[in-house]
């Protein structure tokens, strides 16, 4: 893996072939250096979600419904970086269905640095769902290292708040009706201690947290891959009166990938 921006003196001064910044894989230290939240004034972290998505030269977050396929070894490699690095992974209930969600896993060579960030084994996962039509007999919901999150609306249906309860989810109501409002889950996710935030889509919840205005920062996987036909964007659903700029921070390459951050200013 390479930097191609910033440049730094490191960059400049040592190509990839001398043993620079761009020479072989990067450490899984050295990845978590270049993806850490930014802190607050007073050094503690903030509240901060970004989102991590790959999408195609043409456009598509998937190929025959699933990311997977657009990926590669070094993306997941800033997958899992993102997923160790966070409090919570926020998802929708589709992208659940659709990805085999199961719930995060403790990995020992992120222990010590969780640890002393005060952080749990693992990150939760937060499941966006107003009708909660989800499989409640899944480990995500029944055996996860930290209690999972559903967030849901003021209508869900009462049997299925119950059968969420009833698995070990912890249920929550941050919208009304059968809605999640988006500035309501990111507040509540806070208020339990997940400021660090992280969410993996789909498109449409990605949209919807684009429109209300609440998404901090944009990591991007652009793959090298064309792929037509009709997969949707990373972000879909509702659309915004003018276009939100973002500004560049960072911008890896390996292997023809890019590996984008863009940060609202």
């Amino acid at each position: 893996m390479r930097r191609l921006f910033p440049v730094t003196d490191e960059t400049a001064a040592r190509a990839p072939d001398q043993g620079g910044e761009g020479a072989g894989e990067w450490s899984l230290a050295e990845l978590a250096a270049a993806y850490a939240y930014p802190a607050s004034g007073d050094g503690g972290p903030r509240t901060w979600l970004r989102a991590n998505m790959v999408s195609t030269l043409d456009g598509a977050a998937q190929h025959d419904g699933r990311s997977q396929p657009i990926s590669c070894a070094a993306d997941m490699r800033v997958f899992g970086t993102l997923r160790a690095l966070a409090d919570v992974v926020l998802v929708g209930a589709e992208t659940v269905r659709q990805e085999g969600y199961r719930p995060a896993r403790a990995r020992t060579e992120f222990a010590a640095a969780r640890e002393a960030a005060g952080q749990g084994p693992a990150p939760a996962i937060a499941v966006v769902s107003g009708s909660l039509d989800l499989d409640f007999s899944l480990p995500l919901y029944t055996s996860p290292l930290v209690p999972t999150v559903v967030l849901t609306g003021t209508d869900a249906p009462a049997d299925r708040v119950a059968a969420a309860g009833r698995a070990g989810a912890r249920v929550i109501v941050a919208g009304e009706g059968r809605q999640v409002d988006p500035v309501r889950a990111v507040e509540a996710l806070a208020g339990l201690g997940y400021v660090r935030q992280l969410t993996e889509g789909g498109p449409r919840l990605l949209g919807q947290l684009v429109a209300a205005g609440v998404l901090d920062e944009l990591c991007l996987t652009l793959s090298p891959m064309l792929t037509a036909g009709d997969a949707q964007r990373i972000a879909g659903g509702p659309g915004v009166l003018v276009p939100r700029r973002f500004a560049l921070a960072s911008l890896l390459e390996e292997d023809g990938f890019l590996f984008g951050r863009y940060r609202r200013p």
